[in-house]
């Protein structure tokens, strides 16, 4: 899939805005490209202009133009929305698939569409009239992010063994202490590790400085003593899968699921990401400021990072009802007795 060729001029540009302007990756471009082509099928067909029978997925909207465009309404975008929330496949490549996507998915499609029609309204001044100036995001489930405890996460650092000892203790151990995202540790370069610290690219191609405590460090360097006697195929990558090459994303992930089930702990409730929820939730218990996990995590907004907070808060009910005297309750008949008296 390229944008480039596949995307109509009304939407390359938008695109290309966003890529080599505003800096976000190819991934997040791509995203808004497919949200984009969505719609666009979906409004061809509403609109009468793709021949009965045409399976969705192969509908082009290179003949989609301003003109176009600008005949789009809110109703229109309302309808699409009931689209997505009955009768748009969640997988569309499963015959198993289940159907209507997720508030949390619709919501970051409307992100699209508010983004896209802005840029025609406000940046390029293509349209006079923005459809989606007034549209409601629909409201998703909040869910507080699952995370391991103190406990566990000593025992998963304590069960690690096999061929790939060192370098999985080191996977797992930046995991816990720095945060990083799953692309951002396979993506990791030897040039990257400094003496007491890690450069990462992060989202969006931002850099930012991790600083290394002492079980990071010496993690590291055990690796690397180990590394040094292979002769890698990819000679930068830090990280190397069994096969000499840079360890992928499934990779990390699949190890990481293998060591939580040697723990003995829930490998289907645990991943890499909860691994990061962990980092940030145990950092936060222990005295780090918001706003300097924010730039740990390379969190763009501190809203974001403020889920952390509402976690604390949680536990802290918790630790409320989990008080050994909490059930305990004044006698009213001692008290109706004494007042009677």
């Amino acid at each position: 899939m390229d944008y480039r060729t596949e995307a109509p001029e009304v939407v390359r540009e938008f695109l290309v805005y966003h890529e080599t302007i505003k800096g976000h990756s190819k991934k997040t471009v791509d995203e808004y490209f497919l949200d984009l082509r969505t719609l666009f099928r979906f409004l061809k067909i509403q609109k009468g202009m793709t021949p009965a029978g045409t399976p969705f997925e192969e509908i082009p909207i290179k003949d989609i133009d301003l003109a176009f465009v600008k005949t789009i309404t809110l109703s229109d975008i309302y309808d699409y929305l009931g689209y997505l929330a009955r009768d748009r496949a969640r997988n569309i490549h499963s015959d198993q698939t289940k159907y209507g996507l997720s508030a949390t998915t619709r919501a970051r499609k409307i992100a699209t569409l508010r983004s896209y029609f802005n840029y025609l309204t406000v940046k390029t001044k293509q349209l006079e009239i923005n459809p989606v100036a007034d549209l409601d995001s629909p409201k998703a489930k909040k869910t507080l992010p699952r995370f391991l405890s103190l406990e566990e996460s000593t025992k998963l650092l304590s069960s690690v063994t096999g061929i790939h000892k060192e370098r999985d203790y080191c996977i797992l151990t930046l995991f816990l202490n720095c945060g990083l995202r799953i692309s951002e540790l396979a993506g990791l370069d030897l040039t990257d590790v400094r003496a007491d610290s890690l450069r990462i690219l992060g989202k969006g191609g931002k850099e930012r400085l991790v600083y290394l405590n002492d079980a990071c460090a010496e993690a590291i360097n055990d690796y690397l003593l180990q590394r040094r006697g292979i002769r890698a195929i990819d000679k930068r990558a830090l990280f190397l899968s069994s096969r000499k090459t840079r360890i992928s994303k499934s990779a990390v992930h699949n190890l990481v699921k293998n060591h939580l089930a040697s723990a003995g702990l829930d490998s289907s409730k645990y991943s890499s990401h909860k691994l990061r929820h962990t980092a940030a939730t145990l950092l936060l218990r222990n005295g780090v400021d918001v706003r300097t996990l924010q730039e740990l995590l390379g969190h763009e907004h501190l809203n974001t990072t403020q889920i952390y907070t509402h976690v604390e808060s949680e536990s802290l009910r918790e630790a409320a009802l989990r008080s050994p005297l909490s059930n305990i309750r004044k006698n009213k008949k001692s008290t109706d007795d004494s007042n009677n008296g």
